[in-house]
């Protein structure tokens, strides 16, 4: 008896009669002989194990109810983990807005089919270049390691007539970020890691030194970085820059309240990840990268992502919003194009807009000042607790910071497991992507955090730590 076809709801094309009108259009018979060119050795030679499908609108439902019902999100226990994702408050205004249909289905709209959008766009690029204190910001891409990598890119092609192709990446930052610059970027760019230093968590300035050469395109570096350090960019961008290389600082925007603009000591491309602005952890979060620059055309021609300028219209005091030296994207250029543009992540931007406007200079500032104090409170009444000791005792700390469990003799897996038990979420275990560091781990601080919720953590690993 032969199985009926199955028609998937959710999967285009699975009616036979239209596959069989796709592969008479290829000139192929069958499935298997459209994809014949496939090595034999990357085919996998069995079904997928996966289960028998679910064609019920409601029982799918049901289905994937069941599935996220297994998970524990961090609104539900008390949660420490950061890392690059972080749970911040997100001001009710942020989901109304980014809610709304004009901004939630809007992917790729033009001028006459906007509602709003680019002038939204336009209104975030414009905040975060006063909170960047630089010229140009690019609408947001995929995410912030995106971002990162992009503007790596960008140096190189910018150094190019020189010849330089070679990119330094502080070791200080997240493993996964250097690992996604690196893919991106491996056929253009050779990449080089600077060590960091591991009493103080910064940038080891001799090793910084030895390895920049006429080689050497651009320096990349978070500030603050993976561990929450906060490296002196002047003195770092003075080094770089005696080389005539371009420094690229990767920095958290919700950082900028207390802390310097990259550009102000010396960065080149400033980039990072607006998560922090309005976005919810969402399984992941809500991402956006941003990249900003100063307003120097040769710069400016580099960036793959759009621009979005305002222009004077024919009626006296109205504006149009759109694209600026659209001629350098890959819309226009096609495989020309410096990088194909790739995913934007637009609604991100306009809800990093509203954020932003929502909050004020003043709000930022208070938001910065906030989060640092919690940190050092944590600090002080964590490095007391017998059994960890800070890793880098030293240096000031944005959000987060690294603490070591090797005095207690016990793993960062087991200290979590047994703070899971008391309904906390602990730190990023980072054992294996920083080795040297011994049983650390990443914890995070931020408004969300009371005194009380500092003071339950110590509470909950004296006692895991003396079990």
């Amino acid at each position: 008896m032969t199985s009926k076809p199955q028609v998937y709801p959710y999967i285009p094309n699975s009616v036979p009669a239209v596959k069989a009108a796709m592969l008479a259009a290829t000139g192929a018979t069958s499935v298997e002989e459209f994809y014949a060119d496939v090595p034999t050795e990357l085919r996998m030679d069995r079904p997928l194990n996966l289960p028998a499908p679910l064609l019920s609108e409601a029982r799918l439902k049901r289905h994937v109810q069941a599935i996220l019902a297994r998970n524990t999100h961090c609104g539900e226990v008390l949660s420490f983990l950061g890392g690059g994702c972080y749970q911040h408050h997100v001001p009710a205004i942020c989901d109304e807005i980014n809610g709304r249909s004009e901004f939630l289905t809007a992917y790729a709209g033009e001028p006459y089919d906007d509602h709003g959008r680019f002038q939204a766009l336009w209104e975030y690029c414009s905040m975060m270049g006063e909170l960047l204190n630089l010229d140009v910001v690019s609408v947001p891409t995929y995410d912030g390691m995106q971002a990162a990598a992009t503007a790596c890119c960008m140096a190189a092609r910018y150094s190019g007539p020189s010849n330089r192709k070679r990119v330094l990446l502080a070791a200080n930052t997240s493993a996964d970020k250097r690992s996604h610059i690196k893919t991106y970027g491996r056929s253009e760019i050779e990449f080089v890691e600077v060590a960091f230093d591991p009493i103080t968590g910064l940038l080891d300035r001799g090793d910084l030194r030895a390895k920049l050469s006429q080689q050497v395109a651009a320096l990349y570096l978070d500030v603050p970085n993976y561990f929450g350090g906060i490296d002196e960019g002047q003195a770092i961008a003075g080094l770089v820059k005696s080389a005539g290389a371009m420094l690229i600082v990767g920095v958290d925007p919700l950082s900028l309240g207390v802390l310097a603009p990259p550009g102000d000591y010396g960065a080149d491309i400033v980039c990072g990840d607006i998560q922090t602005l309005g976005m919810h952890m969402s399984y992941g979060g809500g991402h956006g990268g941003f990249i900003a620059s100063r307003d120097e055309e040769a710069l400016l021609m580099q960036y793959p992502s759009r621009l979005f300028g305002i222009a004077p219209t024919s009626v006296p005091g109205q504006y149009g919003f759109g694209d600026v030296a659209y001629q350098r994207t890959s819309f226009d250029k096609r495989e020309q194009g410096n990088e194909f543009v790739g995913t934007a992540a637009a609604l991100w931007g306009i809800t990093a807009g509203v954020f932003l406007a929502s909050q004020g200079p003043q709000g930022m500032v208070e938001l910065g000042e906030g989060i640092m104090k919690r940190v050092a409170y944590a600090r002080q009444r964590l490095s007391a607790l017998p059994g960890l000791r800070l890793a880098h005792p030293g240096p000031v700390h944005f959000k987060e910071f690294v603490l070591d469990f090797s005095p207690s003799c016990k793993t960062v897996a087991e200290v979590n497991a047994g703070l899971r038990e008391r309904a906390i979420f602990g730190g990023h275990d980072l054992s294996e992507a920083f080795p040297a560091l011994g049983q650390s781990a990443l914890y995070a601080f931020t408004e969300v955090h009371s005194q009380a919720d500092i003071d339950a953590l110590v509470d909950a690993l004296r006692e895991v730590l003396s079990s």
